[in-house]
């Protein structure tokens, strides 16, 4: 506890020092951490292979790139984000002038988890820091070697107390206790809880990035092909272990075996015909996570793939037909390469079948139907998605991401992460050389509708 209350204390200190207060600083900042993340790109790879198993093509893709093109983002726009803006106040308070000043929260507090270990441990703390924020970053004991790999990227770029990790058994709940000015946690949604109620102790604001079970539809006017392919690429990205990985598949009665041949075909296109000798496929996380998904086969009937290796810990992208809607494998979220199928006959049948779960985290549907993805779009509630796409949506640092409701609040992503760690001070400046006496009493009626004219 200490150390932590240590660690936490250097972070207060290092942004009382106002250094963080520079855009300038904060942008030289970004780039060494850009030029860093280059140069250590192999050892990040290395990394990522000894957590999880990922290939190097998909480390690129999935973590380094994106993390990569999120800090160039960062580091083009941070002087036009930092700007003090003008605002109208209106006649009412003529002749005064507003500003709007982007200002730091202060100390934030970063928690991650394991599937992304890279990614979603350095976009968050890329943001927090172009906002002005010093970092205290708790990443997953789940992926050492990529913590380490974070832990020794960070002490070359940051001075002391700019940012620091935290690792160890038990920090989080260490870290929790103290008094952070903002909290930004990516994980499931009991610890989100959690994390809600230690931050409401100390009214901190916070951001919840969750997840939930994500839907695809394939609409009767999809292209189904284009579909099953686009739809397995998102369901064996990271063995199925992403939170906004497609979570079960709601296929019309009319493309159902179309669809099921299909995906049997690109995942032996992309993946092979066996998964434990694909080498660019990776591995679940850990024995007993691979256990829970491999029960799940027990409650459906396997269309597609449903072939697992124990001592490679791999399972490939596995079609499983549900028709029991209450079953776990259709309320719990898979995290995992099983995809649930659920026949449908009409777009309402899937429309009903989302409304009744929590709010998605990511909803993807494949249509031809200009008409059915409007409707989609206007009446189902989400985080964001994909139109004939899965997961794309999360690579654009112009598109905000978030979740909604049970899959979480608060968004982050290039201009709106910046947003999220920084506090829009409003600033009214009245000038001297004019007092208003409307203002004053005694307010008689001649007064009063002249101030009614003004404020409607």
């Amino acid at each position: 506890m200490k150390q932590v209350m240590e660690t936490v204390n250097r972070a207060r200190e290092f942004f009382d020092s106002g250094a963080t207060r520079d855009v300038s600083w904060r942008r030289d900042t970004l780039k060494r951490l850009h030029k860093a993340i280059v140069l250590n790109a192999e050892a990040i790879r290395t990394a990522l292979y000894s957590d999880l198993g990922k290939n190097p093509s998909e480390a690129y893709m999935t973590e380094i790139g994106t993390t990569l093109s999120n800090i160039s983002h960062l580091i083009r726009h941070i002087r036009r984000y930092s700007r003090v803006r003008r605002a109208g106040v209106g006649l009412a308070l003529f002749p005064s002038c507003g500003h709007i000043v982007p200002e730091p929260y202060g100390t934030v507090l970063v928690m991650s988890p394991w599937n992304y270990p890279f990614l979603l441990c350095v976009d968050p703390v890329a943001e927090a820091v172009a906002a002005g924020n010093t970092v205290v970053l708790k990443p997953s004991k789940s992926a050492p070697a990529t913590s380490g790999v974070i832990t020794r990227i960070f002490a070359e770029v940051f001075e002391e107390g700019h940012v620091a990790v935290v690792n160890g058994e038990g920090v989080g709940d260490m870290l929790l206790e103290q008094k952070f000015d903002y909290i930004f946690y990516t994980g499931s949604q009991r610890i989100g809880r959690l994390v809600m109620r230690k931050a409401a102790e100390h009214l901190i604001p916070v951001t919840l990035e969750l997840g939930g079970k994500s839907p695809v539809i394939v609409d009767e006017s999809a292209d189904v092909e284009l579909a099953a392919k686009r739809i397995v690429f998102g369901k064996m990205m990271n063995t199925g272990q992403t939170c906004i990985a497609p979570d079960y598949v709601l296929v019309h009665s009319s493309l159902k075996e179309t669809f099921v041949s299909a995906f049997e075909k690109y995942c032996r296109q992309l993946i092979g015909d066996s998964p434990a000798e694909a080498p660019h496929y990776p591995r679940m996380v850990s024995r007993g996570h691979f256990d829970r998904v491999r029960g799940y086969l027990s409650q459906g009937r396997v269309l597609a793939g449903g072939r697992t290796c124990d001592e490679s810990l791999k399972m490939e992208p596995t079609l499983l037909e549900v028709s029991d809607l209450s079953a776990p494998v259709m309320q719990e979220e898979i995290f995992g390469p099983v995809l649930p199928l659920i026949e449908i006959e009409d777009l309402q049948q899937a429309i009903d079948i989302i409304k009744g779960k929590d709010s998605p985290l990511a909803l993807y549907v494949f249509a031809g139907s200009k008409a059915v993805i409007r409707r989609i779009v206007r009446e189902i509630r989400y985080g964001g998605g994909c139109v004939n796409d899965t997961l794309m949506h999360i690579v654009s640092p112009n598109l905000p991401f978030g979740g909604v409701g049970g899959s979480g609040m608060g968004a982050y992503h290039g201009r709106k992460g910046f947003d999220t760690f920084t506090h829009y001070k409003s600033v009214l400046n009245t000038p001297v050389c004019f007092d208003n006496p409307l203002r004053y009493p005694p307010f008689g009626r001649c007064r009063a509708w002249i101030v009614r004219k003004f404020l409607k």
